[in-house]
């Protein structure tokens, strides 16, 4: 803790046991030019009482998600979090979790991972999962550095219906690098298959695609499977971990790096992070896979116990020999995920799943009767999905908060085509009498133009 004086005294007694004789020889290092010569306009030291309710205070300006109906995703989602899982995460041995650098002595936190990566496998139908990374962006990144590695090419390519902002991360990793990327343009709402087709050649490292993609929509995953493998490029995917509750997993359509982001399985929106990325991928890919991977072993006397594997502390501090620019992992987000999974199971995650994709289709349904609200496109979706609104989706946000309600996202800022583009996010906490609201709040906002 630091010390602070306060008095004369304190002054006095600092300076004597500091070896000065004033606070200006204290301060002698700090030109005269630049130091504040009148008293600080600071406002009366509040008591501990009067302090937590300006906090409160504070914090009640803001929208949240306690005392506001939800109806934005974009890969932030309001899902609901048994309480479980708040009551395991915050237990002291987990509460400060961090990577294990000496594994032996952290059996506990080393079994929670191992535990984590068994779940995330079995929920892609992939062979090998690490020990999460650290966040959906960044696990996509290193994925497609991972393919690049391994296939010896220097070409991507990536779906415009991937997250604006997951490509702006890849392009961040990628910089410096000798790496052509290419963005595949949509069609309807989905990656252009004719124009993959063309453009893909022996060149291409990786074709990455969002499924659910980012407009919501449901891409054909087998189809870009074969296109992507039909010239030895590995397919890349980005999902929805809770959309796998009632979707095919990527490993059932081919893929060969399956990452997304953790935090619908039951982990806080906390305007936004941290979070967790999870990352998984076929075994003869393992050595190049990034991060920490956790295995399970006997010791001499034949008892199982729990290491890091297959990696040594050093490799990630040998910059570019490296297999990873992500040195640890989010122990605390990955243990909430798998309690989650491990509370919900396989029929509950199911049902959240199918209660996502009824309700949402719901308010689609209820959406589309009102006038100047057409969907922006007709494909199939699961949880969120794209209006066109007779104005702008900002001022129609504006009149949904007054009703304590947070609206869906605006398209305009990552495509200009989509002027009054809105993408709307209903997960299974929304109830119908929530939704028919939302609803009557366009309904009048249109009904004004």
């Amino acid at each position: 803790m630091h010390y602070i004086p306060n008095t004369d005294e304190d002054r006095r007694e600092m300076l004597q046991a500091i070896g000065l004789a004033s606070m200006d020889e204290l301060f002698s290092d700090i030109p005269p030019q630049v130091r504040v010569k009148a008293a600080l306009k600071l406002p009366a030291a509040l008591s501990e009482l009067e302090l937590l309710e300006h906090a409160r205070q504070l914090g009640a300006e803001n929208a949240n998600i306690d005392d506001y109906v939800c109806f934005r995703g974009a890969g932030a989602y309001d899902h609901f979090i048994p309480s479980v899982v708040r009551q395991i995460v915050s237990r002291a041995e987990f509460y400060t979790s961090y990577t294990p650098y000496q594994a032996e002595i952290s059996q506990g936190t080393l079994q929670a991972i191992y535990e984590y990566q068994t779940l995330i496998c079995q929920l892609t139908g992939m062979d090998v999962s690490n020990a999460s990374m650290y966040d959906g962006a960044s696990a996509l990144a290193e994925a497609v550095l991972m393919s690049c590695r391994i296939t010896g090419r220097d070409r991507l390519l990536l779906s415009q219906t991937l997250h604006p902002e997951y490509r702006q991360v890849v392009r961040t990793y990628l910089q410096g690098m000798s790496v052509e990327t290419l963005e595949i343009p949509y069609t309807s709402g989905l990656t252009d298959l004719d124009w993959l087709r063309k453009e893909l050649d022996d060149r291409a490292a990786a074709v990455v695609v969002q499924h659910p993609n980012f407009f919501g929509l449901l891409e054909e995953m087998n189809e870009i499977s074969q296109i992507a493998h039909r010239v030895g490029a590995l397919f890349v995917v980005s999902v929805d971990p809770i959309s796998l509750g009632i979707l095919q997993p990527p490993g059932a359509y081919g893929a060969d790096i399956a990452v997304g982001e953790g935090q619908a399985l039951g982990n806080e929106i906390c305007f936004g992070g941290p979070y967790l990325g999870f990352f998984a991928t076929r075994e003869q890919f393992v050595r190049n896979m990034p991060g920490r991977l956790v295995g399970a072993t006997t010791d001499s006397e034949g008892r199982r116990g729990f290491v890091l594997t297959l990696q040594t502390r050093e490799q990630h501090i040998r910059r570019a020999k490296a297999t990873s620019n992500i040195c640890s992992n989010e122990s605390l987000n990955a243990l909430a995920a798998a309690v989650y999974l491990t509370t919900l199971g396989k029929e509950g995650l199911r049902k959240v799943a199918l209660l996502c994709l009824r309700k949402a289709h719901y308010a689609w349904r209820e959406i589309a009767k009102l006038n100047g609200f057409p969907p922006l496109f007709s494909g199939t979706f699961f949880k969120e999905f794209s209006v066109n609104c007779p104005t702008s989706p900002q001022k129609i946000n504006q009149v949904l908060l007054k009703q304590r309600i947070i609206g869906g996202l605006g398209l305009k800022k990552f495509y200009p085509e989509h002027q009054n583009g809105l993408l709307v996010c209903v997960t299974e906490k929304r109830t119908k009498e929530q939704i028919d609201e939302f609803v009557e709040v366009l309904s009048e906002t249109g009904e004004q133009q």
